[in-house]
């Protein structure tokens, strides 16, 4: 049977303190006669004692440039747990969002396109934070399916395959960086991750992320001498990239 976005598992990663976003999101959802399920995202300020021995702290902070934020590693935690949830179903794709997507008007008819061609995908990307120098690999409808020579982060909402979740589950720890940055390593983790553009979706946390707090304010990078592997590393992955993309 040909899935459809009302027939697959649609899951929604929400702090229990979060009850306003949650709402919003319901709302959202309901407006599109979607069902779905909460998924209660790890609190990573809270369970840090819990969650920090599953970070590589060093290669951590000499990966991004900056201190660790708590709250990035709950998030990390709650998208492998809600792979493991989907796992769980017999579904073959599920959708995944985060707590502050804004769902376009084309939103529905888009999903259920990239669905009637899930061959084409493993991880198809519907808003993005940043998605630099695409490079198509197709059409579906009247939209484009693009791969990133640059950096494609941002996980508010996104499609993913059983075997990528399969595949990807065990290779995700320890923790040497954002999920969004581990996703973003394609030539290491060898899968096609796609964007759908138009985008069908944004990503809107009014400024005032359960992440990088208000205006960025959790965010402690280091003076920009000590950025330098940070600065390489981007170099590398966007050669690495690059040379995976040329030859898939």
């Amino acid at each position: 049977m040909r899935e459809r976005l009302d027939t697959i598992p649609i899951h929604l990663i929400n702090l229990e303190r979060s009850e306003k976003r949650r709402a919003t999101m319901q709302n959202r959802l309901d407006a599109l006669g979607l069902q779905h399920h909460w998924f209660r995202a790890r609190d990573g300020r809270v369970d840090w004692e819990k969650l920090a021995d599953s970070v590589d702290i060093p290669t951590f902070e000499r990966n991004t440039g900056r201190k660790v934020m708590k709250a990035e590693i709950g998030t990390y935690h709650s998208h492998l747990g809600v792979w493991q949830a989907f796992l769980k179903t017999d579904q073959d794709v599920a959708l995944i969002l985060e707590d502050d997507v804004v769902f376009h008007d084309d939103f529905v008819d888009a999903v259920n396109a990239a669905l009637a061609q899930k061959d084409r995908w493993d991880f198809l990307k519907l808003n993005k934070i940043r998605a630099q120098y695409p490079t198509q690999r197709g059409e579906i409808g009247s939209y484009t399916l693009n791969a990133y020579v640059g950096s494609a982060t941002g996980l508010g909402a996104y499609l993913i395959t059983r075997g990528l979740a399969e595949r990807l589950l065990p290779r995700m720890l320890p923790i040497t960086r954002p999920i969004d940055h581990e996703l973003d390593r394609i030539f290491v983790h060898r899968f096609r991750h796609y964007g759908l553009e138009p985008f069908p979706s944004h990503v809107d946390d009014g400024n005032e992320s359960t992440i990088t707090g208000t205006g960025f304010s959790e965010v402690r990078k280091f003076p920009k001498w000590k950025r330098l592997p940070n600065y390489l590393l981007r170099l590398r992955n966007l050669v690495g990239k690059w040379w995976y993309l040329q030859r898939h």
